[in-house]
């Protein structure tokens, strides 16, 4: 099995990444990775903290070696709509970042993978007594906000303060403005703010677990965008047999239960389901 290391990647196709995670030799290029018995695998980097266990399974049980990269997907699907580069398995944010490559003949077919949702946090003990996200608007709250956060994390919470009725409130009290999510969060676990926005998955990060409060957001105020993740064969695939059987894994009871720990909606369950029919999310 080959190490974890985080680095840039991309430069070459103009890309400016942060924080990448991947399951890769080390010092080996883009190029040398992409050969038998060997699959290049990228994602959304939210969903690192489920695929880097669930690949090392599958290297465990399949004997092949997966040279994972999770990073910002917008940056990863501008590089592979526009930029020239390639990779062999695609899990992106966001269905239309699927149906657009899809629509290029560079995504093979596309399937549901799982699905994210909001909730507000508190310090522990929810001293300000928030009981929902109405609560904001209460005098005194003091908010923590994260609206400069890469897309789709700073957009969508802001959305869900709006559709809330509670944004203006918001802006208003902020005791801290954040350009990054898990950057932010802490803020909450000191108590200097009383109250944010975040998706659920933060508080299943190792270093936030236990350490706040949890208080779920109704789903009418969720905007559509960036809930659905799916996953997909790129045409670049040179082992298509081995593309299709770690997806076949991904989507499995083994795989999916790696989603469900990292605090996402796994697909192939009863309320993944629902959603990939509310949602709409199926390959055309």
């Amino acid at each position: 099995m080959t190490d974890t290391t985080r680095r840039l990647f991309l430069k070459s196709a103009g890309v400016a990444l942060g924080a990448s995670l991947a399951l890769a030799v080390p010092g080996k290029s883009h190029a040398t990775q992409l050969k038998s018995g060997s699959l290049q695998v990228w994602s959304c980097g939210g969903l690192a903290e489920a695929m880097i266990p669930a690949n090392a399974q599958f290297t465990e049980k399949n004997g092949s070696s997966i040279a994972y990269t999770g990073a910002f997907a917008g940056a990863l699907g501008k590089s592979l709509l526009t930029g020239g580069a390639q990779t062999e398995v695609f899990a992106p944010r966001v269905l239309e970042l699927a149906q657009k490559l899809k629509a290029q003949g560079k995504m093979l077919h596309y399937t549901p993978l799982c699905y994210t949702r909001y909730v507000i946090i508190t310090p522990k003990g929810n001293p300000a007594g928030i009981a929902n996200i109405e609560d904001i608007n209460k005098p005194g709250i003091k908010p923590v906000i994260i609206p400069d956060a890469s897309p789709p994390g700073g957009q969508a919470s802001m959305v869900i303060l709006k559709k809330a009725g509670v944004q203006d409130a918001a802006v208003k009290n902020a005791v801290s403005r954040g350009d990054c999510v898990q950057t932010s969060v802490p803020d909450i676990i000191s108590g200097k703010g009383d109250v944010a926005v975040v998706e659920y998955r933060l508080t299943q990060l190792p270093q936030f677990k236990g350490k706040v409060e949890v208080i779920d957001i109704p789903e009418k105020h969720y905007p559509p965008a960036p809930i659905p993740f799916t996953i997909g064969v790129m045409k670049w695939a040179k082992d298509r047999e081995l593309a299709e059987e770690y997806i076949k894994f991904i989507l499995s009871d083994a795989g999916q239960h790696f989603f469900l720990m990292a605090g996402f909606i796994p697909a192939e369950s009863e309320e993944g389901k629902r959603l990939t029919a509310k949602y709409g999310v199926k390959d055309v």
